[in-house]
């Protein structure tokens, strides 16, 4: 093979991989301007619809260890493709949904699900498997950053759709175009284990079972400490994700400020995640760990203390997208220097999990907090506590690898 058609093969690979990502992640990522006419639309109250985003949050944590352990023993395609139907049946049917159950069903089970299973525990792996190793720092922040695209765009495609044709058929047009993901499934197939298989064969060694991998991963500290910092960052994430308009709108500001703080956040994470994917092999991944997490606690601090005016809120959006999702790239790069590519879908799946717990409690005590208090303080003081208990969590990590191939 010559390294043009290489190079074709990993532009083909990265496409593939970002563009889905961008599409799936977008739309959940959009989901919190819809927030408020769901509630007007279905007198449910803040904490109930709140709790049906929470649900999501953990269902497409929970999707993800058992999607990746699919996916490395039949094939990613197969998996990419049924988790982009799910989410597009759970989106197109949100807006029909007038009670607590439904909406947890919709946008809990159904999109959350098939996000999980379209997300990036299955991509970051597929990448992975189909990247030279000096590549994949930069190919995981590709990847990465098409996420971010995805919430760059598709907000203020939202905002466009919603005043144009109303906040329920916006929804529906969002799901839509998740679609447009289907081609990735077939460029991305194959199994990650096959692959293994056929390494441990060679060197006369047998490939790890999922079982021995992850007991294997469970008594490794710098596993455990990077799925505690990883919980952090879904608190972070999903709060920010589903309270942010609801945070500017408390401030006075109109709601198109929410939209595009969404936008803004997106569009630097694209340059967070590529610069981050450039970092990834050039110091080490747990010090770029530790810097994120620091930047976000003193961040919303400094938020907290300053005048809320438009150019603030754009500013405070624009160092939160840098930070956004870059911890991806370091976080996929030390499971995979850990232990190896055979499971790695399912192993990240389990990281991915911790963070989804975290993004649970972000987005449901956000609407809890808020309804009770009437201000959203006390979750901005919570979240600067657990960024710097991410950032000393992250110090203890290991980067070596803690997990060889068992003698066949």
């Amino acid at each position: 093979m010559t390294a043009r058609s290489d190079s074709r093969t990993l532009a083909w690979v990265l496409l593939a991989a970002a563009g889905a990502f961008a599409l799936t992640m977008g739309t959940r990522q959009t989901m919190g301007l819809f927030l408020s006419p769901l509630n007007t639309s279905t007198g449910l109250g803040l904490a109930s619809i709140s709790l049906a985003f929470a649900f999501g949050q953990l269902w497409w944590g929970l999707t993800q260890p058992f999607a990746g352990a699919v996916a490395d023993r039949i094939g990613t395609g197969r998996v990419l493709a049924a988790g982009v139907v799910l989410v597009v049946v759970g989106t197109c049917i949100t807006p029909l949904m007038q009670s607590t159950a439904g909406l947890v069903f919709a946008i809990g089970v159904l999109a959350a699900g098939g996000a999980g299973m379209a997300g990036p525990s299955v991509l970051m792996a597929a990448t992975t498997r189909l990247v030279p190793p000096q590549r994949r720092g930069l190919a995981s922040g590709i990847v990465n950053a098409g996420g971010s695209f995805g919430q760059f765009a598709m907000a203020p495609i939202a905002v466009g759709l919603t005043a144009s044709v109303g906040w329920a058929g916006a929804m529906q047009w969002l799901g839509v175009l998740v679609l447009l993901a289907l081609p990735a499934a077939w460029v991305l197939r194959g199994n990650s284990n096959a692959l293994a298989a056929q390494a441990a064969a060679a060197s006369g060694m047998r490939a790890l079972s999922a079982r021995e991998a992850i007991a294997q991963a469970l008594v490794t500290p710098g596993y455990r400490y990077l799925a505690a910092g990883f919980l952090v960052c879904g608190f972070h994430v999903a709060f920010l994700a589903t309270h942010l308009p609801g945070v500017i709108a408390a401030c006075g500001l109109p709601p198109e400020v929410g939209g595009w703080a969404l936008a803004v956040i997106g569009l630097f994470n694209i340059a967070g995640s590529l610069l981050m994917g450039w970092a990834v092999g050039r110091w080490r991944m747990k010090s770029l760990l530790v810097l994120l997490y620091a930047t976000r606690g003193v961040a919303v601090l400094v938020f907290l203390l300053a005048p809320k005016t438009p150019a603030v809120v754009l500013v405070f959006s624009a160092v939160m997208g840098v930070t956004f999702l870059s911890t991806v790239p370091p976080t996929a790069g030390l499971v995979a220097k850990m232990f190896g590519t055979a499971n790695m879908a399912m192993l990240f799946g389990l990281v991915m999990l911790a963070h989804q717990i975290g993004g649970f409690l972000g987005a449901y005590l956000g609407g809890t907090v808020f309804q009770a208090t009437g201000s959203y303080d006390w979750v901005w003081y919570m979240d600067i506590a657990l960024a710097a208990g991410a950032a000393l969590a992250s110090l203890p990590i290991r980067e070596s690898p803690a997990l060889a191939p068992a003698r066949a």
